[in-house]
Protein backbone atom coordinates (compact mmCIF):
# COMPACT_ATOMS: atom_id res chain seq x y z
CA UNK A 1 0.00 0.00 0.00
CA UNK A 2 1.23 3.69 -0.75
CA UNK A 3 2.33 5.95 1.88
CA UNK A 4 -1.11 7.54 3.08
CA UNK A 5 0.73 10.67 3.06
CA UNK A 6 1.69 10.88 -0.63
CA UNK A 7 -1.90 9.48 -2.01
CA UNK A 8 -4.70 9.46 0.98
CA UNK A 9 -7.35 6.56 0.26
CA UNK A 10 -10.88 7.08 0.02
CA UNK A 11 -13.29 4.84 1.40
CA UNK A 12 -16.99 4.27 0.63
CA UNK A 13 -20.01 2.39 1.11
CA UNK A 14 -23.61 3.21 -0.29
CA UNK A 15 -24.23 5.23 2.27
CA UNK A 16 -20.90 7.44 3.07
CA UNK A 17 -17.37 8.96 1.33
CA UNK A 18 -14.51 9.10 3.39
CA UNK A 19 -11.84 11.31 1.67
CA UNK A 20 -9.26 13.98 2.69
CA UNK A 21 -9.93 16.94 4.17
CA UNK A 22 -10.64 19.86 1.61
CA UNK A 23 -11.03 23.79 2.27
CA UNK A 24 -14.43 23.84 0.55
CA UNK A 25 -15.47 21.37 3.25
CA UNK A 26 -15.91 24.64 5.66
CA UNK A 27 -19.15 25.68 5.20
CA UNK A 28 -20.40 21.78 6.17
CA UNK A 29 -18.04 21.23 9.03
CA UNK A 30 -19.04 24.79 10.84
CA UNK A 31 -22.57 22.70 11.28
CA UNK A 32 -20.60 19.74 12.93
CA UNK A 33 -17.62 21.83 14.87
CA UNK A 34 -20.39 24.73 16.28
CA UNK A 35 -23.35 21.42 16.85
CA UNK A 36 -23.30 22.71 20.71
CA UNK A 37 -24.90 18.44 21.00
CA UNK A 38 -22.18 16.99 19.52
CA UNK A 39 -18.62 18.83 20.75
CA UNK A 40 -18.78 17.37 23.76
CA UNK A 41 -18.59 13.82 22.40
CA UNK A 42 -15.09 14.51 20.22
CA UNK A 43 -11.30 13.93 21.53
CA UNK A 44 -9.36 16.22 21.98
CA UNK A 45 -7.23 14.88 24.43
CA UNK A 46 -3.82 16.72 24.07
CA UNK A 47 -5.14 19.29 21.78
CA UNK A 48 -4.70 22.88 22.39
CA UNK A 49 -7.96 23.79 23.30
CA UNK A 50 -11.29 22.03 22.41
CA UNK A 51 -13.28 21.75 19.18
CA UNK A 52 -16.43 24.51 19.35
CA UNK A 53 -16.11 26.74 16.34
CA UNK A 54 -18.82 29.29 15.45
CA UNK A 55 -17.24 31.42 12.76
CA UNK A 56 -16.50 30.04 9.23
CA UNK A 57 -12.74 32.38 9.12
CA UNK A 58 -12.10 30.09 12.30
CA UNK A 59 -13.30 26.61 10.28
CA UNK A 60 -11.57 27.90 7.53
CA UNK A 61 -7.87 28.48 9.61
CA UNK A 62 -8.67 24.90 11.35
CA UNK A 63 -8.69 23.35 8.24
CA UNK A 64 -5.74 24.80 6.69
CA UNK A 65 -3.96 23.97 9.92
CA UNK A 66 -5.46 20.35 9.48
CA UNK A 67 -3.72 20.02 5.92
CA UNK A 68 -0.84 21.66 6.68
CA UNK A 69 -0.44 19.20 9.66
CA UNK A 70 -0.97 16.67 6.72
CA UNK A 71 1.39 17.80 4.78
CA UNK A 72 4.01 17.04 8.17
CA UNK A 73 3.08 13.85 7.90
CA UNK A 74 1.47 14.32 11.70
CA UNK A 75 -1.90 12.89 11.07
CA UNK A 76 -4.67 12.45 7.94
CA UNK A 77 -7.96 14.40 8.34
CA UNK A 78 -10.83 12.56 6.22
CA UNK A 79 -14.19 14.36 5.80
CA UNK A 80 -17.60 12.13 5.96
CA UNK A 81 -19.69 12.52 2.86
CA UNK A 82 -23.17 11.32 3.21
CA UNK A 83 -23.60 10.17 -0.33
CA UNK A 84 -27.56 10.99 -0.12
CA UNK A 85 -27.77 14.71 0.31
CA UNK A 86 -23.70 14.83 -0.61
CA UNK A 87 -23.20 17.20 2.84
CA UNK A 88 -20.03 16.83 5.00
CA UNK A 89 -21.37 15.57 8.09
CA UNK A 90 -17.70 15.09 10.30
CA UNK A 91 -14.21 14.21 10.13
CA UNK A 92 -11.57 11.47 11.05
CA UNK A 93 -8.83 11.81 11.89
CA UNK A 94 -6.04 9.40 12.18
CA UNK A 95 -1.95 8.83 13.39
CA UNK A 96 0.47 6.33 13.94
CA UNK A 97 1.22 7.05 17.90
CA UNK A 98 4.73 6.14 19.01
CA UNK A 99 4.80 6.71 22.87
CA UNK A 100 6.07 5.31 26.03
CA UNK A 101 2.49 4.28 27.01
CA UNK A 102 0.34 1.09 26.42
CA UNK A 103 -0.84 3.06 23.56
CA UNK A 104 2.16 2.78 21.33
CA UNK A 105 2.50 1.07 17.61
CA UNK A 106 -1.41 2.25 17.64
CA UNK A 107 -3.63 3.66 14.94
CA UNK A 108 -5.16 7.12 17.47
CA UNK A 109 -8.32 7.91 15.41
CA UNK A 110 -10.44 10.51 16.57
CA UNK A 111 -14.23 10.62 15.22
CA UNK A 112 -15.95 14.06 15.04
CA UNK A 113 -19.60 13.82 13.67
CA UNK A 114 -22.68 16.03 13.53
CA UNK A 115 -25.15 15.11 16.35
CA UNK A 116 -27.51 14.07 14.09
CA UNK A 117 -25.65 11.25 13.08
CA UNK A 118 -24.89 9.96 16.41
CA UNK A 119 -26.08 6.41 16.50
CA UNK A 120 -24.79 3.54 16.24
CA UNK A 121 -25.43 2.22 12.98
CA UNK A 122 -24.30 4.70 11.37
CA UNK A 123 -21.06 5.26 13.21
CA UNK A 124 -20.78 1.35 12.85
CA UNK A 125 -21.26 1.87 8.79
CA UNK A 126 -18.90 4.79 9.50
CA UNK A 127 -15.83 3.41 11.21
CA UNK A 128 -15.93 -0.06 9.45
CA UNK A 129 -14.80 1.81 6.52
CA UNK A 130 -11.76 2.54 7.51
CA UNK A 131 -10.62 0.52 10.86
CA UNK A 132 -10.00 -2.52 8.70
CA UNK A 133 -7.59 -0.67 6.74
CA UNK A 134 -6.02 1.03 9.77
CA UNK A 135 -3.53 -1.56 10.39
CA UNK A 136 -1.72 -1.84 6.99
CA UNK A 137 -2.49 2.40 6.43
CA UNK A 138 -0.50 3.10 9.95
CA UNK A 139 1.57 0.12 10.54
CA UNK A 140 0.11 -0.50 14.07
CA UNK A 141 -1.03 -3.45 16.16
CA UNK A 142 -3.92 -1.66 17.66
CA UNK A 143 -6.89 0.56 17.19
CA UNK A 144 -7.85 3.29 19.78
CA UNK A 145 -10.35 5.76 19.90
CA UNK A 146 -11.96 7.63 23.04
CA UNK A 147 -15.37 7.35 24.15
CA UNK A 148 -16.64 9.62 27.19
CA UNK A 149 -18.96 7.74 29.50
CA UNK A 150 -22.04 9.74 28.25
CA UNK A 151 -21.51 8.47 24.90
CA UNK A 152 -23.94 5.45 24.56
CA UNK A 153 -24.50 5.04 21.22
CA UNK A 154 -20.67 5.28 20.01
CA UNK A 155 -19.64 2.79 22.63
CA UNK A 156 -22.27 0.33 21.32
CA UNK A 157 -21.04 0.81 17.95
CA UNK A 158 -17.55 0.05 18.63
CA UNK A 159 -18.82 -2.81 20.97
CA UNK A 160 -20.44 -4.55 17.85
CA UNK A 161 -16.81 -4.50 16.14
CA UNK A 162 -15.76 -6.15 18.69
CA UNK A 163 -13.74 -2.83 20.29
CA UNK A 164 -12.77 -2.89 24.07
CA UNK A 165 -12.91 -0.78 26.97
CA UNK A 166 -9.04 -0.64 27.61
CA UNK A 167 -8.01 -0.17 31.63
CA UNK A 168 -4.62 1.55 30.46
CA UNK A 169 -4.39 5.22 30.35
CA UNK A 170 -3.35 7.19 26.85
CA UNK A 171 0.07 9.20 28.66
CA UNK A 172 0.11 12.67 26.76
CA UNK A 173 3.07 14.33 25.81
CA UNK A 174 2.99 16.59 29.06
CA UNK A 175 2.21 13.21 30.82
CA UNK A 176 -1.50 14.35 31.64
CA UNK A 177 -3.34 10.87 31.75
CA UNK A 178 -6.36 10.13 29.60
CA UNK A 179 -8.77 7.47 29.96
CA UNK A 180 -12.39 5.96 28.13
CA UNK A 181 -10.02 4.59 25.16
CA UNK A 182 -11.70 1.69 23.13
CA UNK A 183 -9.38 -0.41 21.54
CA UNK A 184 -9.29 -2.89 19.21
CA UNK A 185 -6.29 -5.53 18.25
CA UNK A 186 -5.38 -6.60 15.07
Amino acid sequence: MKDVYEVCPQFENEHYLLRLLSKNDAHDLLKVYSDEKAVPLFNSDGCFGDFYFTSLEVMQSVITAWLEEYQRKGFVRWSIIDKCNEEVIGTIELFHRNADDYFTKCGLLRLDLRSDYENASEIESILSLIVPSTFEIFKCDKVATKVIPEANERKNALLKMNFVLSSENLVGHDGTKYNHYFILHQ
